[in-house]
């Protein structure tokens, strides 16, 4: 991959390291990301649309950088690839950091190809692949079985939840906004500002996604952070339960049950996440009683009590 880039881009790589989907390198203090392309003929195109815009309007995202022959993309192993560039990867986003760049930046250009707010239906396609995955290939995982089946437990208590919220309510607010397929707790530049991490969905999103990553590391914090969002933002009775649906949605699992399935990660990273059962109910338990005082949201029962 080291010629290969060299020779695409005339770009002279001393240390190319390799992660999953991706390679590094730096050259003085630019940072370079070659990631994997993940997205479809149509979105992407949307995507390029999208990010000539931010460009033009000054968001924080990252360089694309074509080759010299002008293409977005390079091929390896018939994957696509696609060239990054950024200077500060490894700081970090708060909170009050991704409310000020909504509030900074009206987006007017929404595609339905990036739009990502049926999460009902999304979410029951994923996980009915997932036992279907675990019956055909995972037989030899016992730390995938003994672990999957709480977590999908989670999984159908947020299909069930943000199901019954689409059914018996109706947002104030119609629009949605600039959001990110996965945000991670710390919320590093790096993933954050990724392009090609872009869609259109509930502001919410977002923000439970950074929750309850935040929760694995400190329920505290988590929860001091979810009573400043909330503080900030004058939430409606649909937008509060989709927010709680959100932080019992198991992603963080999921994208570790993945990485094992799909990569040869150990594992023992599903390992770390059982252990954090209790944190876990303990965040879900308190954020409901945060949420509800905002709003009377439905419960759960097994997960309130």
């Amino acid at each position: 991959m080291k010629e290969k880039i060299e020779y695409e881009y005339k770009i002279n790589v001393e240390e190319l390291k390799e992660g999953i989907n991706y390679y590094s390198f730096k050259i003085d203090n630019q940072f370079f990301y070659l990631t994997k392309v993940k997205r479809n003929l149509v979105e992407l195109n949307d995507l390029m649309k999208l990010y000539q815009e931010l460009v033009n309007k000054n968001y924080p995202v990252h360089q694309i950088i074509p080759t010299v022959f002008q293409s977005l993309t390079i091929l390896d192993n018939n994957e696509p690839y696609m060239l990054l560039s950024l200077t500060n990867p490894f700081e970090e986003y708060s909170i009050l950091d991704m409310l000020k760049i909504w509030d900074m930046l009206p987006i007017n250009l929404q595609n339905k190809s990036l739009e990502r707010p049926d999460w009902g239906r999304l979410w029951s396609i994923k996980i009915d692949y997932f036992e279907y995955q675990i019956g055909e290939l995972g037989k030899d995982k016992k730390v995938v079985i003994n672990t999957f089946g709480y977590f999908a437990g989670l999984g159908e208590n947020a299909i069930s939840y943000v199901n019954k919220v689409n059914a018996t309510l109706k947002p104030i607010n119609n629009k949605l906004v600039l959001c990110h397929k996965r945000v991670y707790y710390p919320n590093k530049h790096l993933n954050y500002d990724n392009p090609l991490n872009l869609i259109f969905d509930w502001e919410v999103r977002d923000i439970a996604e950074y929750l309850k990553n935040e929760a694995l590391v400190s329920v505290d914090d988590a929860l001091i952070d979810l009573q400043t969002y909330l503080k900030i933002r004058k939430l409606d009775l649909y937008s509060l339960s989709l927010l709680y649906a959100r932080l019992i949605y198991p992603s963080y699992y999921f994208d570790l049950y993945e990485n094992v399935m799909n990569y040869d990660v150990s594992e023992d990273c599903l390992i770390t996440i059982m252990e954090k059962i209790p944190q876990i109910e303990e965040f879900l338990k308190k954020s409901y009683e945060i949420i509800a005082f905002y709003g009377q949201i439905e419960k759960i029962d097994w997960l309130t009590n």
